[in-house]
């Protein structure tokens, strides 16, 4: 979650400052056709939770997820600066916020392996 978290902020970076510097490329038209887009893929997700939970369990539901997409769609459209759609101001799983803010403890490309089983011999 944290990784794609950090994909999510570079991208919106990146977005906002192709904006900056080709804002004539960033029309009413194009906004509109970018809200249409975040609708389009807050239906697919809806589609997907349907799918991936027929049934609610215990602490999550349909209905809490809808809310959390919702609520993510609005405040990734906000950090571009378009307006929210859904109208969710409160997320529904306040914990996933506290998962993603998490300190990194090392960076796993740049630390030597040392966890793995050593000295275990096979007898064939």
């Amino acid at each position: 979650v944290r990784d794609e978290s950090l994909h999510c902020r570079f991208g919106t970076k990146l977005i906002n400052q192709y904006i900056l510097e080709n804002q004539d490329v960033w029309t009413e038209e194009l906004k509109q056709e970018v809200i249409r887009n975040v609708e389009h893929v807050v239906e697919l997700e809806d589609d997907f939770v349907a799918e991936a939970l027929p049934r609610d369990v215990v602490g999550l539901s349909r209905a809490q997820f809808a809310k959390y997409i919702r609520y993510i769609a609005d405040r990734r459209l906000e950090s571009i600066s378009l307006p929210s759609v859904f109208g969710e101001e409160e997320t529904p799983f306040p914990w996933m916020n506290e998962i993603m803010d998490l300190p990194k403890e090392k960076n796993f490309f740049e630390t030597r392996v040392t966890e793995y089983q050593t000295g275990f011999g096979l007898e064939w």
